[in-house]
């Protein structure tokens, strides 16, 4: 057995620290450019299927299935995040021929929101005017957590219980299909 000074243990010390920085950025490099590759064929995937109003109905009543309000005579859906809010009404006006003035919004708010800024906000984000808005339900608050930027919740409705059906036979058969 060799034994070491300490000189030659911290030589190796030292080496062995920079050798694992190393192995980190070689492994963060592989994963930024598999990342990379794996967008890039997202991104023609995407582009291939855009305009597919087949898929486009499909996926709507996904996304109606997992945050949407079910047992309704109106397509409910409700959600936080404006890209989710975007991408639902979106597919849901390309699927189907709406009238415009059938939808509604009612936002859930914290007293500490601005309620006329949030309207105008969910309003550019869902193309809904703010005319069609409800009176804002305001959500009581435990006054623990304020979550800065936060732009409370929208509940976005359309009123015809013949596309709500649609919606939900769609889902169920596409589950029961897939399931089989």
């Amino acid at each position: 057995m060799i034994t070491l000074n300490k000189k030659a243990k911290k030589r190796i010390a030292g080496r062995l620290a920079l050798g694992m920085v190393k192995a980190k950025e070689v492994l963060k490099a592989k994963k930024n450019k598999l990342s990379k590759e794996i967008e890039i064929i997202a991104k023609n995937y995407v582009l291939q299927n855009k305009t597919n109003k087949k898929i486009n109905k499909l996926l709507c009543s996904l996304l109606y299935w997992a945050e949407g309000e079910k047992n309704s005579s109106a397509v409910v859906f409700i959600n936080s995040n404006p890209l989710m809010i975007k991408c639902f009404l979106t597919l849901f006006r390309s699927s189907f021929k709406l009238d415009e003035k059938k939808f509604r919004a009612l936002v859930h708010v914290h007293e500490y929101h601005n309620e006329i800024n949030i309207k105008k906000y969910w309003s550019k984000i869902t193309n809904v005017p703010i005319s069609q808005f409800s009176r804002s339900y305001l959500k009581p608050h435990t006054k623990i957590i304020i979550r800065e930027g936060y732009k409370g919740t929208i509940s976005v409705r359309y009123y015809d219980y013949k596309i709500a059906l649609e919606l939900g036979f769609i889902y169920n058969r596409f589950a029961e299909n897939l399931t089989q």
